[in-house]
């Protein structure tokens, strides 16, 4: 988003300024360890103001709400679009995937079964209930038969928990 007029944040250009920037993070500590990536985090963002801070975080959340009521943490890699890895029944009832950056880009969807492992990839969750998650619900309804696999998903109650008991 060129239009934040966001610092360089190069390589090169951290490189060229370490003193700067990162010297004042390495106070009382004497190994790189010692370090913690908040604390590398928070010196990186100390190159910005208050104000581009606060809209950097806005269009770039670490974290999302989805349809369950939890929040779940979004992923960042160089290179690569964000990741939301999250358990395919807390995104029953929602049709689109989410975006962030003011609606420009979309998650990569990590969709996961009960037990953690992931069942799709995918950046069109509208595309996977239409196709591919009533041959999902076949396979997993057996292996997860306490957790919910509506028919219906479109409409369905969005869920982090098992099915309660007697049902």
């Amino acid at each position: 988003m060129p239009d934040l007029g966001l610092p360089d944040l190069s390589d090169e250009a951290l490189l060229a300024s370490l003193s700067s920037w990162l010297r004042p993070a390495f106070v009382g500590k004497t190994r790189l360890e010692a370090l913690s990536e908040n604390e590398l985090a928070d010196a990186l963002r100390g190159q910005l103001d208050w104000s581009l801070r606060q809209r950097v975080d806005q269009l770039a959340p670490t974290r999302i709400n989805v349809p369950s009521g939890m929040e779940r943490r979004i992923d960042y890699a160089h290179g690569q679009p964000p990741v939301l890895a999250v358990k395919l029944q807390e995104l029953f009832g929602l049709a689109e995937t989410p975006r962030i950056a003011d609606g420009r880009v979309p998650l990569t969807l990590h969709l996961l079964s009960p037990g953690g492992r992931p069942l799709q990839v995918t950046q069109d969750l509208r595309g996977f209930w239409e196709r591919t998650y009533p041959e999902v619900k076949k396979e997993m309804k057996g292996r997860y038969p306490k957790h919910p696999w509506p028919e219906d998903p479109w409409t369905a109650q969005a869920t982090h928990r098992a099915k309660p008991r007697g049902t």
